[in-house]
């Protein structure tokens, strides 16, 4: 079966969003596949750690906000750039990478985040 990219890309985005505000088992039933690998060290493999990982932010971090600045989709993969605030006012840019499996669920994640600093050498937004 083909990709699509245009789905995978609108199931990335709604999964990130749906996890990130509160609902990682709601998130994991409805777009990742039968195993989930995950390569961000701090998030333990498989659905259970995605789900554990997003509940303690939630509890912890209510009032996070994120913000889709772009989605890029090619073959089974896909990467989403993010803007984040967390309290405090701490701002992020994050990279995260998707890969899907035939049926067009989630199976593997890969991130790298960044905080945005006070100030820019060259006065450019990270996103």
């Amino acid at each position: 079966m083909p990709q699509n990219a245009d789905q995978n890309k609108q199931n990335a985005i709604a999964y990130y969003e749906t996890a990130f505000n509160g609902a990682p088992k709601e998130a994991v039933d409805r777009y990742v596949g039968d195993q989930y690998i995950q390569h961000n060290p701090l998030v333990k493999d498989g659905k259970a750690g995605f789900i554990e990982y997003f509940e303690r932010m939630a509890e912890e971090y209510p009032d996070k906000q994120v913000n889709f600045v772009r989605a890029v989709a090619e073959g089974d993969l896909v990467a989403l750039h993010t803007h984040q605030v967390w309290p405090g006012q701490e701002e992020y840019v994050t990279m995260d990478f998707f890969r899907f499996d035939e049926q067009g669920k989630i199976v593997e994640h890969w991130d790298a985040i960044q905080q945005i600093p006070d100030h820019s050498e060259n006065g450019n937004p990270m996103y």
